[in-house]
């Protein structure tokens, strides 16, 4: 018996003052270029590796671009601080940190080039209490920024005050000058999320077009490496969020805190996720909203199994992802 697939504005209701989380199908539905198959693939498609960049992720068995570049730029910065001669480090991270910033100024999108998008997405992501977003991207961050000129009372936080997380996130539901907000986290990073040589972590932020250079000239300084983790299995990808603070906290404390509805768009609940999976098992989440993209009746039923399994004797509803209104030209 096929699945129901809803239309969103038929259950939105249900799903109101929920969370949302936020995968790669709602990047690739603004932007196609959000549909290669990892920022590596993208890179060696490129030809922006040498071979000792190649070797590095060879020897460290990982395709995670943030560990690599984390990993040799301490090793330039020890050689330096002990006067070790050793040109050969400091030219791969060189290689490694200009591969990551030609890589994303190939694949990422110009603010003018989605801006006509963003009134919808704000739209949608204001009709829930708490955001995840999965992407590395600029587009919830931007969404966000949008908000800012809207009179209408409503606000997103992420936490973030002068650039520092600040832990107490909790606080942040209260309402204080704003009708009602909505707290948006990255369990996985985000391009606007940084760290220093000794692992500060901070937020790089320039509202609107000026975001995205913002932050490779970050990058291109040398004072700061991105914090995200855009690719590898489950069990690398949780090593890389146990390595992060701001990660951890959001994993640790942030996701099991989770209760009521939950509303999955763009996600595709792919093995590389388990550990979200298991993680939002300790939640209280009782119902579940999951978009469909063309009607794949193959999908639901992958995502239904997947959901019983990880979350327990939960509601599930399918809806088409057309119908949710994300990312309409103005």
């Amino acid at each position: 018996m096929p699945y129901e697939i809803h239309h969103w504005e038929d259950i939105a209701g249900d799903f109101e003052r929920g969370t949302a989380i936020i995968g790669n199908g709602a990047s690739i539905a603004v932007d196609t270029g959000f549909g290669y198959g990892s920022l590596l693939e993208e890179a060696r498609r490129l030809n922006l590796f040498t071979a000792e960049v190649e070797e590095l992720f060879r020897s460290f068995d990982t395709v995670d671009f943030e560990l690599v570049l984390r990993l040799v730029w301490h090793a330039t910065k020890v050689n330096a601080a002990l006067t070790i001669p050793d040109g050969l480090t400091r030219r791969v991270y060189q290689d490694v940190r200009r591969a990551l910033i030609e890589t994303v100024r190939e694949v990422h999108p110009d603010h003018g080039e989605v801006a006509s998008r963003l009134p919808s997405m704000y739209g949608f992501l204001k009709q829930f209490s708490t955001v995840l977003s999965l992407n590395y991207d600029l587009l919830v961050y931007w969404t966000m920024t949008y908000g800012l000129d809207v009179p209408d009372r409503h606000q997103f936080k992420d936490c973030f005050v002068n650039g520092q997380f600040d832990d107490d996130w909790a606080r942040f539901r209260e309402p204080f000058r704003e009708r009602t907000n909505t707290l948006v986290f990255y369990p996985h990073g985000s391009l606007a999320l940084c760290r220093d040589v000794v692992d500060n972590e901070s937020k790089i932020h320039d509202q609107g077009a000026g975001l995205l250079e913002a932050i490779l000239n970050a990058w291109i300084r040398g004072r700061y490496i991105p914090l995200f983790v855009s690719e590898g299995t489950a069990a690398q990808k949780l090593s890389a969020i146990q390595n992060s603070y701001y990660l951890s906290t959001v994993y640790r404390e942030v996701i099991p805190s989770l209760t009521g509805s939950l509303t999955l768009f763009g996600w595709g609940l792919g093995e590389q996720e388990m550990h979200l999976l298991q993680r939002l098992g300790r939640a209280n989440v009782n119902r579940v909203a999951c978009s469909v993209y063309a009607g794949n009746q193959r999908y639901c039923d992958g995502a239904y199994r997947t959901l019983r399994d990880q979350l327990g004797e939960v509601e599930v509803v399918f809806f088409d992802s057309a119908t949710a209104g994300w990312a309409v030209d103005a």
